[in-house]
């Protein structure tokens, strides 16, 4: 293929570089670079003969792909192995750290469980296929389809996978693209694209004196919590800042709070509004800029009107006030368990109202900028697509449907009726690395390579004014032969419908090499296409930067309802967890293995509840409940402890999983999401996680026992250590010893 026999635009739009006005010297390029010289330019240590020596490892650079943060990695490579992964120090996003999940990813890697052929259902089962028998059942059921009855759910996605996967959308002409994910800040997005025209400013917790954060987990789940630990070291640092956090459940960042306020879930709105009346009424601090009918709700939350709305004590919501008015700069958030609700959206936008308030906007909140190459932006997922994608298939609107980056059989609770939903697609392909929830639904399952196997390109939702492209290249040859990477099977379903535009290109490697051989001029600092490669790959990222921007407060108005919920009844908090994230990773040893930041619970779920419910219900610790919403009911052991509000009971995300994901899921914990009511945010259609009502009973006791890392009172049948009476010790001077 000639690539000159393509029209310059079209050419740049395929390389996603395309809307930007960029200048190429010519289009006229050279021959693509196959895999195969791939590996001896780039991934040199698979010819140990030329650049290995035995025993010695060398440092490879990648992206991590545990969750949608991005984040740069360094992984060391031994013998053509690769056997321990690091943060970058060169990425804005985590700046050489890597949380734990990162580290595990080396688990999903080698676990004996990946899928490893293609499967195509024959009947009722799945069963092994070639790859030529996987693509041709998708191009027959692909080819003459209406671009309205098709449709593909992701996870979060960018970069150059993101610009493919388009393609092949504009391809059978369907804008029927569901980006989901159930961990996420929609919410907050929303919001400050309404108020301040940026749907993710940057978050300067380093120049902050004090943080209020309503229920955002910012060095645990919410935004990017690496990148924000390191500025919440900063944070820390003299002159000390002081966090406050309220939330239902305490969070890891929870545990850190100078203050913890534990808060009835829905009332986090009714509090910002209270602290914003005290900051006006008693401190003096202007509302300039509000609304009209925004400072008349302010006025309205008296001080006895808060404590009222949401049983917090006077006295504290004022010294609240106080303390974001002493230590200024400060910095006021809002997360997942305060976007949770059918009135998730005014929650967020009373909290960023403090925001203005204080005059945090432009000091604490800054503009991100713009991400100079639209067509790679990061696409972040919610739990609206999953709603709207539910209903679709209700209603019979799609006749093929591909998942990938996602399981959303398992994500979404019962009560959507998605799982039976799904039965009305006639044609479903699921590409992922393991069978789950989702795969047994599935027609064509096709096996990817894990992310130390793959090729890629990434852009991370959140960067600190830089406009990072994070490279992700493989660090070892694939464990099977019959695995695929993301960006060669998409390409390669691209060419059966569009072959002319494609077909120069013999794989992804081959078509990211020419994509950044066509980079426009000014990224490349004067460097060959060659040795500008070998600097990506070597640095891991380029910083193509951003579009300068700067916020500017707009007028929103908003209301807050005085009836927030059964305020007689339970709710259940589903908080998420550094660790299983939202389920993907409980088929991770390590991650089983590895005690939970609060309760310190493993290889198991649990529900935790205040000690005076807990006496009022008539349990104690590692005592079984059930817990019953309108929507199903889950049998779960109990944690009892104090940083939990008594009309709450939390159950961590991530187990309960169907046998089929792993044997190392396998008949672990309950699923709190498929109990979860199928209420939603007015506002903005997100799920409503944090608004199900639920009755907790004691259930039948069972022989299970509640393993907690350091806390367990119990040896689990191991006789680790013998005893002995003390009379029985005297008597035999030690030496008759009784177990």
């Amino acid at each position: 293929m000639s690539f000159s026999k393509i029209k310059r635009r079209d050419f740049l739009k395929i390389m996603g570089w395309g809307g930007v006005g960029a200048t190429l010297v010519g289009c006229d390029l050279p021959t693509t670079v196959t895999l195969e010289e791939g590996k001896e330019k780039v991934v040199s240590y698979l010819m140990p003969e030329e650049y290995v020596i035995p025993g010695v490892g060398v440092w490879y650079a990648s992206t991590c792909q545990q969750c949608p943060s991005g984040c740069g990695i360094h992984g060391r490579v031994r013998e053509g192995r690769v056997l321990k992964l690091e943060g970058n120090p060169a990425s804005s996003v985590n700046k050489g750290r890597l949380c734990q999940m990162g580290q595990a990813s080396l688990q999903a890697h080698y676990n004996p469980d990946r899928i490893s052929k293609p499967k195509i259902r024959r009947g009722s089962s799945l069963v092994d296929a070639t790859w030529e028998e996987a693509y041709g059942l998708i191009a027959e059921k692909t080819a003459n389809i209406s671009g309205s009855k098709f449709a593909w759910m992701t996870g979060s996605i960018s970069g150059h996978q993101s610009v493919l996967l388009q393609a092949y959308l504009e391809s059978i002409g369907s804008g029927n693209h569901f980006v989901h994910e159930t961990i996420n800040n929609a919410v907050w997005a929303k919001v400050s694209q309404d108020m301040l025209g940026d749907s993710n400013p940057r978050i300067r917790l380093d120049k902050a004196q004090s943080v209020l954060s309503f229920g955002a987990d910012f060095l645990g789940t919410w935004g990017s919590p690496l990148h924000f630990s390191t500025e919440y070291a900063k944070f820390r640092t003299s002159p000390r800042g002081i966090l406050i956090q309220v939330e239902p459940n305490m969070t890891l960042t929870g545990a850190n709070a100078d203050l913890w306020v534990a808060s009835r879930p829905g009332s986090e709105g009714a509090l910002a509004l209270g602290i914003a009346n005290q900051l006006v009424s008693k401190h003096g601090l202007s509302m300039s800029g509000l609304p009209g009918s925004v400072q008349s709700l302010i006025r309205s939350y008296t001080l006895d009107e808060t404590v009222t709305a949401t049983g917090v004590d006077a006295d504290r919501i004022a010294d609240i006030a106080t303390t974001l008015k002493r230590r200024s700069p400060s910095v006021v958030l809002a997360g997942a368990s305060a976007q949770g609700h059918e009135h998730g959206y005014q929650c967020v936008a009373a909290a960023m109202v403090l925001n203005v308030i204080l005059g945090n906007i432009g000091k604490t909140i800054e503009s991100n900028g713009e991400f100079a190459y639209a067509s790679m932006a990061p696409v972040s997922g919610n739990t609206q697509s999953l709603v709207s994608f539910s209903q679709a298939a209700a209603d019979k609107r799609f006749d093929v449907a591909f998942f990938s980056g996602v399981n959303p059989v398992y994500t979404a609770p019962k009560s959507l009726g998605l799982k039976e939903s799904l039965a009305n697609i006639p044609f479903k392909v699921v590409f992922s690395h393991f069978n789950d929830e989702t795969t047994a639904m599935a027609d064509v399952v096709l096996p990817l390579a894990s992310a130390e196997e793959d090729w890629g390109t990434h852009v991370a939702p959140y960067q600190a004014g830089v406009g990072e492209i994070s490279i992700q290249q493989p660090l070892m040859e694939p464990l099977s032969t019959e695995t695929r990477g993301f960006g060669d099977i998409v390409l390669t379903l691209l060419k059966k419908r569009k072959e002319s535009a494609y077909e120069g290109f013999a794989d992804y490697y081959a078509y990211l090499r020419n994509a950044f051989s066509t980079i426009p001029a000014e990224h490349k600092n004067g460097a060959s296409d060659d040795q500008f490669w070998a600097d990506v790959l070597a640095a891991g990222l380029i910083d193509v930067g951003v579009k300068e921007a700067s916020l500017k407060v707009k007028g929103v108005e908003f209301d807050m309802p005085k009836e927030m919920g059964n305020s007689s009844a339970m709710v259940l908090a589903p908080s998420a967890r550094l660790g299983f994230w939202d389920g993907r990773h409980a088929n991770l040893p390590w991650l089983q293995e590895a005690p939970d930041q609060i309760s310190k619970v493993v290889w198991d779920s649990w529900a935790e509840l205040h000690p005076s419910t807990a006496k009022k219900i008539g349990v104690k610790e590692g005592d079984m409940v059930k817990i019953a919403s309108a929507s199903g009911e889950i049998n779960v052991k109990v944690y009892i402890y104090k940083g939990v509000h008594p009309d709450v009971i939390a159950v961590p995300l991530g187990q309960g999983h169907d046998a089929g994901f792993s044997r190392y899921a396998k008949d672990r914990g309950v699923n709190s999401l498929s109990i979860l009511d199928a209420k939603v945010d007015r506002m903005t259609g997100e799920l409503a996680l944090y608004s199900t009502n639920v009755k907790v009973t004691k259930a039948a006791k069972t022989d299970d026992v509640l393993v907690r890392f350091g806390g367990s009172e119990t040896q689990v049948g191991r006789k680790l250590v013998s005893t002995i009476p003390a009379d029985v010790y005297e008597r035999t001077e030690g030496g008759d010893h009784v177990a």
